[in-house]
């Protein structure tokens, strides 16, 4: 245990030195890429590595050391801000776990450590290693499904406005392929801007629909109710006949609403 514990006194002490030697070292193997300012970035992360390493190998147990999962989590969080992707933090491990354990097992012999507490060592560093990863990954992962779901909303956003034409009339141009998942975003948030916009007469236009499902069919029937019930008019226009057929196929009434033919025959008819 003396070894051991001469071992991770070093590591602490030249966490610096070591964390330059193995960056140096991994930045030489075969088809391994990087700039320098990831070479920079990956010293600082392994000199905190190697401290945790030091820390954890005056436990006799497998503990954590305090700070490896925040520190791991940071990484990932770092990583995914930047915009990487998660496969040049996979593809770089392997290399990385490899010139670790040659510099660790060049310093255990030289502490004279036996077999055994090398193989202690070495089997330390992959388990710390190895939390670490699953760590970063986690929430790598989390991050990004954030940042997805952020631009999946900015989008949903630009692809249902609300088109003032004049005082008190307004279209709602759907373009595209409606899903529950855009009509309930419709259902939610765009009937709010259609009543904060005091909008009186209302034209749902379904000319540019390439496809919609039965779910958001029944979706937008609920937004035309709704909106009935805060006092606005809605039409409906470019219904083309195979949408017709299939709403009604699914059972839904179509006798009460008001149809055109085009946003301009609605508008015409309302002037008159």
């Amino acid at each position: 245990m003396k070894g051991i514990i001469g071992v991770a006194r070093y590591l602490n002490d030249h966490a610096e030195m070591l964390a330059n030697e193995i960056v140096q070292k991994i930045s030489q193997s075969p088809n391994f890429e990087a700039l320098k300012e990831e070479l920079e970035q990956a010293i600082i992360v392994y000199t905190e590595f190697i401290r945790f390493l030091g820390k954890s190998l005056l436990s006799s147990e497998n503990n954590v050391p305090e700070g490896l999962v925040e520190w791991s989590k940071t990484n990932g969080k770092r990583t995914a801000s930047q915009g990487d992707r998660i496969s040049i933090i996979i593809t770089r491990y392997p290399p990385t776990r490899l010139v670790f354990i040659d510099r660790l097992t060049e310093i255990s012999i030289k502490h004279g450590l036996s077999s055994e507490e090398v193989v202690f060592i070495n089997k330390r560093f992959n388990y710390l290693l190895d939390i670490s990863i699953s760590e970063t990954v986690t929430v790598f992962e989390q991050v990004k499904d954030e940042m997805v779901k952020k631009a999946q909303q900015e989008v949903l956003k630009l692809s249902v406005p609300v088109v003032p034409i004049q005082d008190g009339i307004a279209v709602l141009p759907l373009i595209g392929s409606i899903d529950s998942e855009r009509a309930e975003y419709i259902l939610e948030n765009v009937i709010l801007k259609i009543i904060e916009m005091k909008v009186e007469y209302l034209i749902v236009d379904f000319s540019g629909i390439l496809n919609i499902d039965a779910i958001a069919e029944r979706y937008l029937f609920d937004i035309y109710s709704v909106l009935r019930l805060q006092g606005i008019e809605v039409v409906m226009t470019g219904i083309r006949p195979k949408l017709a057929q299939t709403v009604v196929r699914n059972g839904i009434n179509f006798t009460s609403i008001k149809t055109y033919a085009t946003v301009k025959q609605a508008i015409e008819t309302q002037k008159s």
